[in-house]
């Protein structure tokens, strides 16, 4: 049984649906089949014991019509009308009750035993039972013949009734087995239509395995089901899968790209020193100095990297004050620009949002960051805090440089940087607006950015309240 199971979990998916369909439509056929031949079996055997019985009703109303005159010698003489009244199978025989046979009419069948009856006993007696191997229904009744009384022996072969339940069988059989081919090719047709689509979805997987996302297969499947969904779905998880490869490319490429720059420079620094700093103390210092200011850098870079690349869980009960966060934040930026302008404006009763205080400092502090960083006038920056009924919305604006049009779609992707000479003079990894991006997305924050040219960029940041 075991081996049995296991052969059938090894068949192909369109081997089972076959198999499932066609054993589901064949047992269905067949169980309707068996009900209706048992329906129809009881039923013309119920014909048959009434046809017996009529017959034994009939030759009864003939004896009683030829009324009490009426004789044996008669009756004997002329059977013509009482074989009228049978059927050519039926046979009739008139016994005494000392079981000696008076009357035959059609001598089909032999003659069975006398069942034990009284005189007064004028109800049929009918059985099924065997006559020299013929199934049969035997009838007993007493009748008055005129003057003479005895006992009436009908013999009614089920020979007609076997036959018609033969050609019924055999009927059914032979319907059965071409509903079974037809439900065979029927569920093979079937299989072919639904699994082609989930065979053309692994031949697509496998040759994105081989080959990558060089071509992605098209599918001719259009149905609006589920298989339609799993085929939409894939097609969704691909194109999300190969702009992710395709950025991890490029992280991978601008990420070695970045850290080369540093390494590159300690180690012309080290060239210089082993040449010639060895001697010359203002040298030594200057190459040192400049190699510390890379390594910083760099550890600062990989940090970050590093930031980006953890997924931390959500901390879904975190509540935190941006206000104070807004605050602490500046302060900190104060120690390292003590010459930057903060100005903040608060509209509205104090609310809490959903997000922990360290993630909300980090992206309060990379924007506000650039703003300064990334300036040529007197820095300033605005911070506005605005609670409604349904969020915070958080507004930050430097009097920086600004932003192409063309840049805004960008600045938030991993080392894109608007000018690649002032940002290298500047300083920074070009990662920091991709680690706020990420922490907004984290906690469902909404970034919206305006800038222009020259005239400072504003971060509006819509924090869902707790």
């Amino acid at each position: 049984m075991k081996k049995l199971q296991q052969m059938i979990l090894n068949l192909s998916l369109k081997a089972k649906w076959t198999l499932t369909v066609g054993a589901t439509i064949f047992i269905s056929y067949a169980i309707i089949s068996i009900v209706l031949f048992i329906a129809l079996q009881t039923w013309l055997l119920h014909n048959e014991e009434k046809n017996a019985m009529r017959t034994v009703d009939d030759i009864t109303s003939f004896f009683e019509s030829q009324g009490s005159a009426v004789t044996i010698q008669q009756l004997q003489n002329n059977t013509a009308l009482m074989k009228a009244i049978l059927n050519q199978e039926q046979t009739v025989r008139i016994f005494n009750y000392d079981g000696v046979e008076i009357i035959r009419i059609n001598d089909v069948m032999p003659a069975v035993a006398l069942p034990q009856m009284t005189e007064d006993y004028f109800s049929s007696i009918i059985k099924q039972q065997e006559v020299e191997g013929t199934d049969a229904f035997v009838v007993h009744k007493i009748v008055q013949i005129g003057p003479f009384q005895g006992i009436m022996q009908l013999i009614h072969p089920l020979t007609t009734f076997h036959s018609m339940l033969n050609y019924i069988l055999t009927t059914i059989v032979i319907v059965g087995l071409g509903a079974l081919l037809f439900s065979v090719s029927i569920s093979y047709y079937l299989a072919n239509i639904l699994i082609k689509p989930i065979v053309q979805l692994r031949d697509a997987m496998i040759h994105v395995r081989k080959r990558g996302f060089t071509a992605q297969p098209q599918f001719n499947y259009k149905a609006d089901d589920e298989i339609g969904d799993l085929l939409t779905m894939y097609r969704s998880m691909m194109n999300e899968l190969e702009i992710s490869f395709t950025k991890q490319q490029q992280f991978v490429a601008d990420a070695s790209h970045e850290l080369r720059t540093p390494i590159q420079v300690i180690e012309g620094h080290l060239s210089l020193i082993k040449r010639w700093g060895k001697d010359d103390p203002e040298v030594l210092a200057e190459a040192l100095d400049t190699s510390l200011e890379e390594i910083v850098r760099m550890k600062k870079m990989i940090e970050e990297l590093l930031h980006l690349a953890r997924r931390e869980e959500v901390d879904e009960n975190a509540v935190t004050d941006v206000e104070l966060v807004l605050e602490n934040v500046e302060q900190e930026l104060l120690l390292l620009y003590p010459y930057v302008q903060f100005k903040r404006d608060v509209i509205g009763q104090k609310k809490l949002a959903s997000i922990t205080e360290q993630a909300a400092g980090q992206i309060f502090r990379n924007i506000m960051s650039n703003g300064i960083r990334y300036n040529d006038k007197e820095q300033k920056i605005q911070l506005s805090i605005h609670y409604t009924e349904l969020a915070i919305m958080v507004t930050i604006r430097d009097n920086g440089i600004g932003i192409s049009e063309k840049h805004l779609p960008f600045i938030f992707d991993r080392f894109y940087r608007v000018d690649e000479a002032r940002s290298n003079h500047i300083g920074g990894t070009g990662l920091g607006l991709s680690i706020s991006k990420m922490l907004a997305e984290k906690y469902r924050i909404e970034i919206d950015v305006k800038s222009s040219v020259n005239n400072g960029t504003s971060f509006i940041l819509k924090f869902p309240l707790k």
